[in-house]
């Protein structure tokens, strides 16, 4: 939950939807009502197509509570003063493929490895799942149903791309846990990019009605296809307010194609780093309005640093679409995929250029030997790994070598002193740290006094911490 201005509250929702045989996107025909007998018509045909493809998705998992005592911890555990108890939650799924394949949102199956996940589909039947893969820059995840040999109904995608504001749409999805529900409204807004759900800020707005219960729920358009996964809504008081917010279809496939090749989400790496136009510095430029995408740092041997951009240069479209901001164009560059190339337009000096850029992941050198710290010392609970441009795309930093935090256990040492991911590890007690190896040594050691300089956001912390 999390409070935006105007004193609104934003809750996460989100949704799921399925993907089409092949991958082809269909364009229909667009026109407004021209009689009366026009006017008078229903959503049945469009609920029956794609209502049997959205399910129920039931988590439950255990969760601790109770106090923590680091120095009774020392003696007993981290169990020490603390219980277990079951805790449910609910949300909404789409069905993407005949084989059970499910879209959801990440926020909905988020847990530990003892997470159980089970969905519902709208005739009742009920199946256990398996994640496959977790996205939380996305807020998207995958799930597959086990072992059915069932043939299931399921969505297409849409192009997201040729939604204009004004069409009609549906959500489906299990608000409040009434069961599933359809309601309608029409696409109010595209590309919102200032929302504050995930890291790709890229929204289909809508008024159809969204309450808590849709997330991982299915947005769709008038043939049935899928146009977006529903996220979130604006709401003084939790409540649907005519304000939803829905991740593009577009976006959407790119995790579900992720997910069946294994592993994390492929998505492109540029090698710069870009940031908002100023309203002083679209003036300097002598820029009529602040729009765009502003270079601010460029990777001596990535892919735009190839291409010929450079720092200072503004993106201002990606394959002839505008990129109003940098959102914007992270959203344009990440559904590319990555193979073949995409065309930049960039203004620098008041001149327009186009510069191509090579569609390829970012690269894991060196390898990023990840390890989870474990142990009486500060940093017990924290996962590290060697920065590559790989890791550093993913922690969004712009550093590439050293050691990083990559996460951090509920409960350890290192989330109770206030480590972070993205944090990188540059000392400690006199020691420099260059490989996630040589950290775990450094943590081996034998001392009732820690002292650590940690990196985080350009910024060095120099700390003392006696244990």
């Amino acid at each position: 939950m999390k409070t935006p201005a105007a004193a609104k509250t934003l809750v996460v929702l989100g949704l799921l939807f399925a993907m089409a045989p092949g991958g082809t996107f269909a364009q229909a025909v667009k026109k407004t009502p021209d009689s009366k007998e026009q006017i008078a018509f229903s959503y049945a045909p469009v609920v029956k197509r794609a209502a049997p493809a959205v399910v129920n998705v039931y988590v439950r998992q255990r969760v601790r509570q109770g106090f923590s005592n680091p120095f009774l911890e020392q003696f007993f555990g981290r169990q020490f003063g603390q219980s277990e108890r079951v805790q449910s939650s609910l949300g909404s799924g789409v069905i993407v493929a005949a084989s059970g394949l499910i879209v959801t949102n990440n926020h909905v199956v988020q847990g530990d490895a003892g997470t159980e996940v089970k969905v519902a589909l709208s005739d009742a039947r009920e199946f256990d799942v398996k994640v496959l893969l977790k996205d939380e820059r996305t807020d998207l995840a995958v799930l597959q149903i086990k072992n059915s040999g069932i043939e299931f109904p399921y969505l297409t995608f849409a192009d997201a791309d040729l939604l204009e504001v004004g069409d009609l749409v549906l959500a489906i999805g299990n608000p409040f846990g009434v069961g599933q529900t359809i309601t309608s409204g029409i696409v109010s807004a595209l590309a919102r990019t200032r929302v504050g759900i995930s890291d790709y800020q890229f929204f289909i707005q809508t008024d159809a009605a969204i309450n808590p219960g849709n997330s991982g729920g299915a947005l769709v358009d008038m043939q049935g296809r899928l146009v977006g996964i529903n996220t979130a809504i604006f709401s003084k008081s939790g409540g649907s307010q005519g304000i939803g917010f829905a991740i593009p279809a577009n976006m959407v496939r790119l995790v579900v194609d992720s997910a069946l090749q294994g592993g994390s989400v492929r998505r492109p790496w540029l090698g710069a780093n870009l940031i908002e136009v100023s309203p002083d510095f679209a003036n300097a430029a002598g820029l009529d309005r602040a729009a765009g995408a502003l270079v601010s740092y460029v990777a001596e041997e990535g892919p735009a640093a190839s291409a010929g951009l450079k720092t200072g240069d503004i993106v201002v479209s990606v394959d002839g679409k505008e990129v109003p901001d940098p959102n914007a164009f992270q959203y344009r560059f990440t559904t590319k995929g990555t193979s073949g190339e995409v065309s930049l337009e960039v203004l620098r000096g008041g001149t327009r250029r186009k510069l191509t850029i090579p569609l390829m992941v970012a690269p894991e050198a060196p390898p990023r030997d990840a390890l989870s710290l474990t142990g009486s010392h500060p940093l017990s609970g924290a996962k590290i790994a060697n920065l590559s441009p790989a890791v550093a795309d993913e922690l969004s930093i712009t550093e590439t070598k050293g050691v990083a935090v990559l996460e951090t256990e509920f409960y350890s040492n290192a989330r109770r002193i206030g480590i972070q991911p993205g944090d990188i590890v540059v000392e400690v007690n006199g020691e420099k740290i260059e490989t996630s190896r040589g950290l775990e040594k450094a943590m081996s050691k034998s001392t009732r006094i820690w002292r650590m300089s940690i990196q985080r956001k350009g910024e060095l912390i120099r700390t003392s911490i006696a244990m």
